[in-house]
Protein backbone atom coordinates (compact mmCIF):
# COMPACT_ATOMS: atom_id res chain seq x y z
CA UNK A 1 0.00 0.00 0.00
CA UNK A 2 1.29 3.56 -0.95
CA UNK A 3 -0.28 7.05 -0.58
CA UNK A 4 -1.79 8.40 2.34
CA UNK A 5 -3.01 6.04 5.27
CA UNK A 6 -4.50 8.36 7.75
CA UNK A 7 -5.77 11.75 7.56
CA UNK A 8 -6.81 13.93 10.16
CA UNK A 9 -9.16 17.21 9.89
CA UNK A 10 -10.18 19.57 12.38
CA UNK A 11 -9.62 17.63 15.53
CA UNK A 12 -10.83 18.41 18.63
CA UNK A 13 -10.87 16.86 22.27
CA UNK A 14 -12.13 18.63 24.85
CA UNK A 15 -12.65 16.97 29.11
CA UNK A 16 -15.63 18.71 30.81
CA UNK A 17 -14.05 19.58 34.35
CA UNK A 18 -16.33 19.72 37.63
CA UNK A 19 -17.61 22.80 38.90
CA UNK A 20 -16.66 24.13 42.43
CA UNK A 21 -19.30 23.66 45.09
CA UNK A 22 -20.54 27.42 44.59
CA UNK A 23 -20.52 27.53 41.09
CA UNK A 24 -22.71 24.35 41.19
CA UNK A 25 -25.43 25.81 44.20
CA UNK A 26 -25.04 28.50 41.33
CA UNK A 27 -26.11 26.28 38.43
CA UNK A 28 -22.75 27.75 37.00
CA UNK A 29 -21.06 25.11 34.19
CA UNK A 30 -17.81 24.02 34.56
CA UNK A 31 -14.90 24.90 33.19
CA UNK A 32 -13.66 22.78 29.72
CA UNK A 33 -9.99 21.74 29.02
CA UNK A 34 -9.20 21.66 25.50
CA UNK A 35 -7.05 18.57 25.41
CA UNK A 36 -6.36 18.70 21.18
CA UNK A 37 -7.74 21.88 19.68
CA UNK A 38 -8.86 21.94 15.92
CA UNK A 39 -5.73 19.75 14.81
CA UNK A 40 -5.12 18.35 11.29
CA UNK A 41 -2.32 16.09 9.42
CA UNK A 42 -1.62 13.28 7.84
CA UNK A 43 0.47 10.29 8.02
CA UNK A 44 1.61 8.08 4.71
CA UNK A 45 1.89 4.28 4.19
CA UNK A 46 5.12 3.77 5.84
CA UNK A 47 6.05 6.77 7.30
CA UNK A 48 6.58 7.97 10.54
CA UNK A 49 5.12 11.07 11.74
CA UNK A 50 7.14 12.70 14.77
CA UNK A 51 4.26 14.26 17.57
CA UNK A 52 6.29 16.48 19.58
CA UNK A 53 5.44 18.93 22.56
CA UNK A 54 6.27 18.92 25.98
CA UNK A 55 4.03 17.59 28.73
CA UNK A 56 0.34 18.67 28.85
CA UNK A 57 0.89 19.67 24.71
CA UNK A 58 -2.07 16.79 23.76
CA UNK A 59 -0.11 14.31 22.35
CA UNK A 60 -0.69 11.54 24.05
CA UNK A 61 -4.74 12.49 24.04
CA UNK A 62 -3.97 13.07 20.12
CA UNK A 63 -2.61 9.29 19.99
CA UNK A 64 -5.58 7.75 21.86
CA UNK A 65 -7.56 9.90 19.77
CA UNK A 66 -6.08 7.45 16.37
CA UNK A 67 -6.47 4.42 18.39
CA UNK A 68 -10.16 5.09 19.50
CA UNK A 69 -9.52 4.80 23.22
CA UNK A 70 -10.84 8.30 23.29
CA UNK A 71 -14.07 9.51 21.34
CA UNK A 72 -13.27 13.06 19.16
CA UNK A 73 -15.40 15.95 20.58
CA UNK A 74 -15.20 17.33 16.79
CA UNK A 75 -13.32 16.92 13.67
CA UNK A 76 -12.97 13.62 10.80
CA UNK A 77 -10.12 10.74 11.25
CA UNK A 78 -9.94 9.29 8.75
CA UNK A 79 -8.22 5.59 7.93
CA UNK A 80 -7.17 4.32 4.46
CA UNK A 81 -10.17 6.37 3.05
CA UNK A 82 -13.01 5.98 5.55
CA UNK A 83 -14.36 7.72 8.33
CA UNK A 84 -13.68 6.02 11.73
CA UNK A 85 -14.49 9.13 13.92
CA UNK A 86 -17.61 7.60 15.14
CA UNK A 87 -17.29 3.59 15.03
CA UNK A 88 -18.29 1.67 17.46
CA UNK A 89 -19.23 -2.33 18.18
CA UNK A 90 -17.90 -4.63 15.47
CA UNK A 91 -16.78 -2.00 12.98
CA UNK A 92 -13.98 -0.46 16.01
CA UNK A 93 -13.14 -3.96 16.98
CA UNK A 94 -12.10 -4.73 13.26
CA UNK A 95 -10.74 -0.83 12.93
CA UNK A 96 -8.36 -1.57 15.64
CA UNK A 97 -7.40 -4.62 14.19
CA UNK A 98 -5.12 -2.27 11.95
CA UNK A 99 -4.10 0.29 14.75
CA UNK A 100 -1.87 -0.93 17.36
CA UNK A 101 -0.54 1.06 20.68
CA UNK A 102 3.32 0.66 22.23
CA UNK A 103 2.77 2.45 25.47
CA UNK A 104 5.27 4.50 27.50
CA UNK A 105 6.08 2.33 30.75
CA UNK A 106 7.38 -1.55 29.73
CA UNK A 107 6.46 -2.64 33.38
CA UNK A 108 2.83 -1.96 33.32
CA UNK A 109 1.84 -2.60 29.56
CA UNK A 110 2.25 -6.43 30.18
CA UNK A 111 0.10 -8.15 32.52
CA UNK A 112 2.19 -9.57 35.50
CA UNK A 113 0.19 -12.94 35.64
CA UNK A 114 1.03 -13.73 32.16
CA UNK A 115 3.67 -15.43 30.70
CA UNK A 116 5.45 -12.63 27.65
CA UNK A 117 4.28 -15.50 24.81
CA UNK A 118 0.32 -15.23 26.19
CA UNK A 119 1.09 -11.68 26.42
CA UNK A 120 2.04 -11.64 22.70
CA UNK A 121 -0.69 -14.02 21.59
CA UNK A 122 -3.50 -11.76 23.82
CA UNK A 123 -4.45 -9.95 20.99
CA UNK A 124 -4.70 -12.90 18.66
CA UNK A 125 -7.08 -14.43 20.92
CA UNK A 126 -9.48 -11.20 21.82
CA UNK A 127 -9.76 -11.69 17.77
CA UNK A 128 -10.48 -14.99 17.74
CA UNK A 129 -7.64 -15.84 15.36
CA UNK A 130 -6.22 -19.25 15.56
CA UNK A 131 -6.20 -22.08 17.53
CA UNK A 132 -4.27 -21.75 20.74
CA UNK A 133 -1.07 -24.07 18.85
CA UNK A 134 -0.67 -21.77 15.79
CA UNK A 135 -1.41 -18.31 18.33
CA UNK A 136 1.56 -19.63 19.88
CA UNK A 137 3.65 -20.09 16.74
CA UNK A 138 3.01 -16.47 15.82
CA UNK A 139 3.61 -15.29 19.15
CA UNK A 140 6.95 -17.31 18.96
CA UNK A 141 7.63 -15.42 15.31
CA UNK A 142 6.93 -11.69 16.93
CA UNK A 143 9.32 -12.89 19.78
CA UNK A 144 11.91 -13.43 16.56
CA UNK A 145 11.62 -10.13 15.07
CA UNK A 146 12.08 -8.52 17.76
CA UNK A 147 15.43 -10.30 18.48
CA UNK A 148 14.16 -11.79 22.04
CA UNK A 149 16.36 -14.76 20.76
CA UNK A 150 16.90 -17.41 21.50
CA UNK A 151 13.17 -17.73 21.41
CA UNK A 152 12.60 -20.74 24.06
CA UNK A 153 14.17 -18.61 26.52
CA UNK A 154 11.78 -15.68 26.61
CA UNK A 155 8.50 -17.06 25.19
CA UNK A 156 7.67 -19.11 28.93
CA UNK A 157 8.75 -16.29 30.95
CA UNK A 158 6.87 -13.88 33.09
CA UNK A 159 7.48 -10.08 33.34
CA UNK A 160 9.49 -9.66 36.45
CA UNK A 161 12.25 -12.12 34.55
CA UNK A 162 12.88 -9.16 32.24
CA UNK A 163 14.70 -6.15 32.09
CA UNK A 164 12.94 -3.12 30.89
CA UNK A 165 14.26 -3.40 27.59
CA UNK A 166 13.24 -6.33 26.78
CA UNK A 167 9.78 -5.74 28.17
CA UNK A 168 9.37 -3.14 25.42
CA UNK A 169 10.27 -5.43 23.01
CA UNK A 170 7.74 -7.74 23.87
CA UNK A 171 5.08 -4.85 23.69
CA UNK A 172 6.26 -4.14 20.48
CA UNK A 173 5.82 -8.28 18.86
CA UNK A 174 2.47 -7.71 20.91
CA UNK A 175 1.74 -5.01 18.98
CA UNK A 176 2.91 -6.37 15.37
CA UNK A 177 1.24 -9.77 16.11
CA UNK A 178 -2.31 -8.71 14.15
CA UNK A 179 0.12 -7.12 11.64
CA UNK A 180 -1.19 -3.44 11.96
CA UNK A 181 -0.90 -0.39 9.39
CA UNK A 182 -0.03 1.85 12.47
CA UNK A 183 1.21 2.05 15.21
CA UNK A 184 1.21 4.69 17.75
CA UNK A 185 4.07 4.76 20.03
CA UNK A 186 3.92 6.87 23.08
CA UNK A 187 7.31 7.46 24.36
CA UNK A 188 8.32 4.25 23.91
CA UNK A 189 11.89 4.59 24.78
CA UNK A 190 11.55 7.94 27.65
CA UNK A 191 11.25 4.91 31.01
CA UNK A 192 14.16 2.92 28.76
CA UNK A 193 18.00 2.99 30.28
CA UNK A 194 20.07 5.10 28.17
CA UNK A 195 21.97 2.21 27.10
CA UNK A 196 19.33 0.35 25.45
CA UNK A 197 17.52 2.93 23.85
CA UNK A 198 19.26 3.37 20.61
CA UNK A 199 18.57 -0.44 20.54
CA UNK A 200 14.86 -0.17 20.42
CA UNK A 201 14.94 2.73 18.13
CA UNK A 202 16.66 1.15 15.31
CA UNK A 203 14.63 -1.87 16.21
CA UNK A 204 11.37 0.15 15.22
CA UNK A 205 13.32 1.85 12.33
CA UNK A 206 13.92 -1.98 10.72
CA UNK A 207 10.60 -3.36 11.37
CA UNK A 208 9.06 -0.22 9.16
CA UNK A 209 11.61 -0.95 6.67
CA UNK A 210 10.76 -4.47 6.64
CA UNK A 211 6.99 -4.58 7.09
CA UNK A 212 5.84 -1.43 5.55
CA UNK A 213 4.30 0.09 9.21
CA UNK A 214 3.52 3.48 9.93
CA UNK A 215 3.75 5.17 13.48
CA UNK A 216 2.78 7.89 15.37
CA UNK A 217 5.72 8.78 17.40
CA UNK A 218 5.16 10.45 20.44
CA UNK A 219 8.08 12.36 22.38
CA UNK A 220 9.31 15.58 24.15
CA UNK A 221 12.24 14.93 23.03
CA UNK A 222 13.18 16.48 19.50
CA UNK A 223 16.43 14.51 19.10
CA UNK A 224 14.57 11.23 19.46
CA UNK A 225 11.84 12.62 17.12
CA UNK A 226 14.57 13.44 14.32
CA UNK A 227 16.04 10.00 14.54
CA UNK A 228 13.02 8.43 14.19
CA UNK A 229 10.70 10.57 11.74
CA UNK A 230 10.30 11.96 8.18
CA UNK A 231 8.26 14.59 9.43
CA UNK A 232 7.38 16.47 12.71
CA UNK A 233 4.60 17.88 14.01
CA UNK A 234 5.65 20.18 17.05
CA UNK A 235 2.71 20.50 19.12
CA UNK A 236 2.07 23.58 22.02
CA UNK A 237 -1.37 23.56 24.49
CA UNK A 238 -3.72 21.24 22.19
CA UNK A 239 -2.26 22.65 19.01
CA UNK A 240 0.13 22.22 16.25
CA UNK A 241 2.23 25.21 15.51
CA UNK A 242 4.49 23.79 13.09
CA UNK A 243 5.35 20.83 10.81
CA UNK A 244 7.02 19.48 7.82
CA UNK A 245 10.03 17.39 7.16
CA UNK A 246 12.61 16.58 9.86
CA UNK A 247 15.38 19.21 8.55
CA UNK A 248 13.08 21.65 7.43
CA UNK A 249 11.45 21.70 11.19
CA UNK A 250 14.89 21.20 13.12
CA UNK A 251 17.13 23.22 10.92
CA UNK A 252 14.64 25.99 10.06
CA UNK A 253 11.74 25.91 12.29
CA UNK A 254 9.68 29.04 12.04
CA UNK A 255 7.90 28.88 15.56
CA UNK A 256 9.95 30.36 18.58
CA UNK A 257 8.44 27.61 20.35
CA UNK A 258 10.12 25.01 17.61
CA UNK A 259 13.81 26.84 18.08
CA UNK A 260 12.97 26.45 21.73
CA UNK A 261 12.79 22.92 21.89
CA UNK A 262 15.91 23.04 19.06
CA UNK A 263 18.09 24.99 21.31
CA UNK A 264 17.23 22.44 24.34
CA UNK A 265 19.00 19.70 22.55
CA UNK A 266 22.52 19.17 24.56
CA UNK A 267 25.37 19.79 22.11
CA UNK A 268 26.28 15.90 20.60
CA UNK A 269 30.10 16.08 21.96
CA UNK A 270 29.65 18.03 25.03
CA UNK A 271 26.46 17.45 26.48
CA UNK A 272 26.12 21.21 26.98
CA UNK A 273 22.66 22.48 26.00
CA UNK A 274 22.80 24.46 22.96
CA UNK A 275 21.67 28.15 24.47
CA UNK A 276 20.60 29.58 27.84
CA UNK A 277 16.68 30.81 26.55
CA UNK A 278 14.97 32.25 29.38
CA UNK A 279 11.44 31.95 29.39
CA UNK A 280 8.69 34.75 30.84
CA UNK A 281 6.01 32.21 32.51
CA UNK A 282 5.42 28.67 32.82
CA UNK A 283 3.19 27.17 30.40
CA UNK A 284 -0.23 28.28 30.14
CA UNK A 285 -3.21 26.41 31.88
CA UNK A 286 -5.17 24.37 29.48
CA UNK A 287 -8.30 25.14 31.09
CA UNK A 288 -7.75 29.12 30.54
CA UNK A 289 -5.82 28.92 26.86
CA UNK A 290 -4.39 32.39 26.30
CA UNK A 291 -5.86 34.78 23.54
CA UNK A 292 -3.91 35.54 20.43
CA UNK A 293 -0.97 33.23 19.73
CA UNK A 294 -1.30 30.48 22.92
CA UNK A 295 2.42 30.80 23.34
CA UNK A 296 2.82 34.66 23.02
CA UNK A 297 3.06 34.80 27.67
CA UNK A 298 6.31 33.02 27.16
CA UNK A 299 7.66 33.45 23.70
CA UNK A 300 10.77 35.91 23.84
CA UNK A 301 9.94 37.59 20.51
CA UNK A 302 6.01 38.14 21.47
CA UNK A 303 4.93 41.68 19.75
CA UNK A 304 1.69 43.06 20.73
CA UNK A 305 0.22 41.82 17.69
CA UNK A 306 0.35 38.22 19.35
CA UNK A 307 -1.39 39.02 22.13
CA UNK A 308 -4.80 39.74 20.42
CA UNK A 309 -4.45 37.71 17.07
CA UNK A 310 -4.39 34.21 16.25
CA UNK A 311 -1.52 33.36 13.75
CA UNK A 312 -2.22 31.09 10.80
CA UNK A 313 -0.33 28.74 9.14
CA UNK A 314 2.18 30.61 7.22
CA UNK A 315 3.96 28.44 4.42
CA UNK A 316 7.78 28.18 4.57
CA UNK A 317 8.74 25.89 2.18
CA UNK A 318 6.65 22.86 0.26
CA UNK A 319 4.91 21.02 3.12
CA UNK A 320 6.61 23.23 6.01
CA UNK A 321 4.52 25.46 7.74
CA UNK A 322 4.56 27.70 10.97
CA UNK A 323 1.71 28.98 13.01
CA UNK A 324 3.39 32.45 13.57
CA UNK A 325 2.90 36.05 12.86
CA UNK A 326 6.47 36.42 12.48
CA UNK A 327 7.28 32.83 10.69
CA UNK A 328 9.72 33.97 8.01
CA UNK A 329 11.85 36.17 9.84
CA UNK A 330 12.24 33.77 13.16
CA UNK A 331 13.55 31.05 10.45
CA UNK A 332 15.98 33.28 9.03
CA UNK A 333 16.90 35.06 12.86
CA UNK A 334 18.60 33.86 16.12
CA UNK A 335 15.93 33.45 19.18
CA UNK A 336 17.24 36.08 21.25
CA UNK A 337 16.04 35.78 24.97
CA UNK A 338 14.34 38.73 26.51
CA UNK A 339 14.03 39.20 30.02
CA UNK A 340 12.01 37.14 32.25
CA UNK A 341 8.86 39.27 32.79
CA UNK A 342 9.62 41.73 30.21
CA UNK A 343 6.48 44.18 27.98
CA UNK A 344 5.02 43.00 24.55
CA UNK A 345 7.17 44.55 21.89
CA UNK A 346 5.71 47.32 19.92
CA UNK A 347 4.25 45.96 16.70
CA UNK A 348 6.64 47.79 14.42
CA UNK A 349 9.62 47.31 16.77
CA UNK A 350 12.67 44.89 15.22
CA UNK A 351 12.81 41.56 16.05
CA UNK A 352 16.24 40.76 18.07
CA UNK A 353 19.06 39.18 15.75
Amino acid sequence: MSGELVRVDNLSKEFPLRSSLLGTLLGRPGATLKAVDDISFSIDAGQCLGLVGESGSGKTTTGKLLMRLEDPTRGAIRFAGDDVSALAGTALRTFRRNVQMIFQNPFESLDPRLTIGTSVARPLALHGIGTGEERRRRAETALDQVDLKPVRNFIDRYPRDLSGGQLQRGSIARALILSPKLIVADEPVSMLDVSVRSGVMNLMLKLQAELGVSYLYITHDLAVARHMSSRIAVMYLGRIVEEGPVDDVVGRGGHPYTRLLVAAVPEPHTGAPRARVKLRDEAADTKAIPSGCRFHPRCPLARAKCRDVEPPPVRLASGHWAACHFAGEVQGRGLGAAPQGAPLRPADQAMPA
